[in-house]
């Protein structure tokens, strides 16, 4: 069962830490070099797949984790780094969810990108910055996870 476990943790770490690294590399940069609302509607497109499947891996990994620290025994120090493991993941998504989804949101509410409202502020910036913090413990995450699968 640890094992197994220890797979669905890694591979839902790695598969987080991969997509918001690949949306920090490349799909953010792209988004900032368009018009408004080239952007706008871009961005509509782009969540598509991501908004179901995304919580579903990390709050699984997460899980995963968390049972991996309760279940892990000895003195090999998983136990703690799976615990931390969790923490960061459950950051991820603290940080999507209270911070990044109501302002896709907002954005995606927009019902004609070609007409943006008069007082429409961009939310690039700010969406980036929230971004960065959950990718930077999605990372986390994913390094942690994997030493802790190498103390198991």
């Amino acid at each position: 069962m640890t094992e197994l476990l220890a797979v669905v943790a890694l591979l839902g770490s790695g598969v987080t830490a991969g997509v918001l690294f690949a949306v920090a590399l490349s799909v953010l940069p792209a988004l900032f070099a368009m018009e408004p609302g080239t952007y706008v509607h871009a961005h509509q497109l782009l969540g598509r797949n991501w908004d179901p499947t995304m919580p579903v891996i990390v709050l699984g990994s997460c899980l995963a984790t968390g049972v991996l620290a309760v279940l892990s025994e000895g003195g090999g120090g998983a136990q703690p780094l799976f615990g931390a493991a969790a923490v960061l993941l459950l950051g991820v998504s603290g940080v999507s969810h209270l911070a990044n989804v109501p302002i896709n949101r907002r954005v995606k509410a927009i019902a004609d990108p070609s007409q943006l409202p008069a007082d429409w502020e961009d939310p690039r910036p700010l969406w980036q910055r929230w971004h960065l913090l959950r990718t930077t413990l999605a990372v986390l995450a994913l390094g942690v996870t994997a030493w802790a699968v190498l103390l198991l």
